[in-house]
């Protein structure tokens, strides 16, 4: 089993955000016995908290299956041990996650890094939507951050 982290500020708009988008299409492409999809914050400051109302209206607004009441969480020394993928949303949570990996066999990377080689994004990194309230714009980048970096798991993994 893979095993995919998406990793942002505290679990609640961005990384719950890819997390389903990727399982979505990971669940549409028929390897969900292959691939799985977890989320995780860097900071402890959400813990506990559910996933933010705009990240769950614009989850509904796609049709995009999710679990909106789930506590948000930190990220652990055995989630940085276990994950085969740790994807950042931006290059903050990068520094944090690659100052943090020592020894892990984690392949830690910007969550939009695929997406930026294929030309399909501009951005480097995913806004935080809890600060400009843009989820819409957050949704666009994770749909194509999630397609591209799928793309280059299953090329990598021959899926």
């Amino acid at each position: 089993m893979i095993k995919v982290l998406m990793v942002c500020t505290g679990n609640i708009c961005r990384s719950p955000m890819a997390e389903y988008v990727l399982k979505a299409m990971v669940e549409q492409a028929g390897l969900s016995d292959q691939i799985s999809v977890d989320s995780a914050g860097i900071s402890a400051e959400e813990v506990g908290n559910t996933v933010h109302h705009g990240t769950v209206n614009i989850l509904r607004k796609y049709g995009i299956q999710h679990d909106g009441f789930r506590p948000a969480r930190q990220i652990t020394g055995g989630d940085i041990q276990d994950f085969d993928y740790l994807l950042a949303m931006d290059s903050s949570h990068l520094r944090n996650l690659q100052r943090r990996v020592g020894d892990s066999k984690a392949n830690v990377s910007l969550f939009l890094s695929d997406a930026v080689k294929s030309g399909a994004v501009t951005y480097e990194d995913v806004p935080d939507p809890w600060y400009d309230g843009k989820f819409d714009l957050t949704y666009d980048l994770v749909t194509k951050g999630c397609a591209a970096f799928l793309q280059r798991l299953r090329a990598e993994q021959a899926l």
